[in-house]
């Protein structure tokens, strides 16, 4: 067994001194490369999550107008701020982010539809919303409470 497996998190200590170091021969390329890949598909995957939930809590706002609280109002506030943050942190997913939100859109659609007992015809077959509406701290379908 190599280092890689039996303790990642020395492999990954050992691995940034040798590169601290420039023992460029002796790093692990094949593993360093797959954890280099891997964390820029972490910080995609964090975009696409906080996307959903945004999303999910924008189409219970506004299509359960009567059940709108303040929970739901602060989990879309939180969430458009971290969105912000992972944004500025992560500036190259903000090109592709109307791709992204294509994507999640329907798995936002899914999530409401369990949490709101509501059909998926109850719901627009593709974001009602735009990205500028996303990220609008202002924004918010229909009339608020």
């Amino acid at each position: 067994m190599t280092l890689y497996v039996d303790d990642f998190y020395r492999w990954t200590q050992t691995q940034a001194e040798l590169l601290r170091k420039q023992q460029f021969g002796d790093v692990d390329l094949e593993h360093l490369v797959e954890e280099i890949e891997s964390m820029g598909k972490s910080e995609k995957r964090e975009l696409e999550n906080r996307l959903e939930v945004l999303t999910t809590h924008l189409l219970k706002w506004q299509f359960q107008p009567a059940l709108r609280s303040r929970s739901w109002l602060s989990t879309i506030k939180e969430q458009r701020r971290r969105l912000e943050r992972h944004l500025e942190e992560n500036p190259s997913l903000r090109p592709g982010l109307a791709a992204t939100l294509k994507e999640v859109y329907l798995y936002a659609v899914l999530a409401t539809e369990r949490e709101t007992g509501l059909g998926e015809e109850s719901f627009p077959a593709i974001s009602p919303y735009t990205v500028s509406q996303l990220l609008d701290p202002e924004f918010l379908p229909g009339e608020a409470v």
